[in-house]
């Protein structure tokens, strides 16, 4: 009985010293005497009134307090400049590759469709794949009727055939067309 009274005690008794991560009592925002509403300071952690940013030791010339817009602002030019870094990442590390010329060899039966055999150059400067469109000449704009797939790896100035089985074409040999340009 008195180790419940003691467990009971102990939940509900108040501590005399702050609430914080250091005393391992939960932080509320609210202290329990009523007082305005705090939160810690952004550099220490010391409990100042909402109003402010930062507590007098932390701030001992009383400057202007940092806006909710500053630290805003701050993450979005973060964020911005993040995008800006991989565009710039992304486009020096394609550069050189391609553009891709190509034209269809052959065209035969297969299973499940048709065996088409491709020849593609790379006029870029460095080695480098493409997605290929093979499609049907006779059909206007990009229509239902075509296949896409990609080629093996080319050294930059060689040209590779290769030949690659589709199933979006049907199993009936026809002319067929091949764009592997990159825009």
């Amino acid at each position: 009985m008195d180790a419940e009274i003691a467990h009971s005690d102990h939940r509900t008794e108040r501590s005399s010293r702050p609430a914080g991560p250091a005393t391992g009592a939960p932080v509320t925002g609210v202290p329990a005497t009523g007082a305005p509403p705090t939160h810690g300071c952004v550099r220490c952690g010391r409990r100042v009134p909402v109003s402010v940013a930062l507590c007098d030791a932390c701030n001992p010339l009383g400057l202007a307090q940092p806006a909710a817009s500053q630290a805003h602002g701050t993450i979005f030019l973060a964020i911005g400049l993040a995008v800006v870094g991989l565009a710039l990442l992304g486009r020096f590390a394609l550069a050189g590759i391609g553009p891709f010329e190509a034209a269809v060899v052959g065209v035969a039966p297969a299973p499940g469709g048709l065996a088409v055999t491709l020849e593609v150059r790379n006029e870029g400067s460095r080695a480098g794949a493409t997605t290929c469109r093979i499609y049907d000449p006779s059909v206007p704009g990009i229509g239902p009727d075509s296949a896409q797939v990609l080629s093996p790896r080319i050294e930059p100035g060689a040209s590779l055939t290769f030949t690659k089985i589709v199933t979006e074409l049907g199993p009936a040999p026809r002319p067929l067309a091949v764009d592997c340009r990159s825009r």
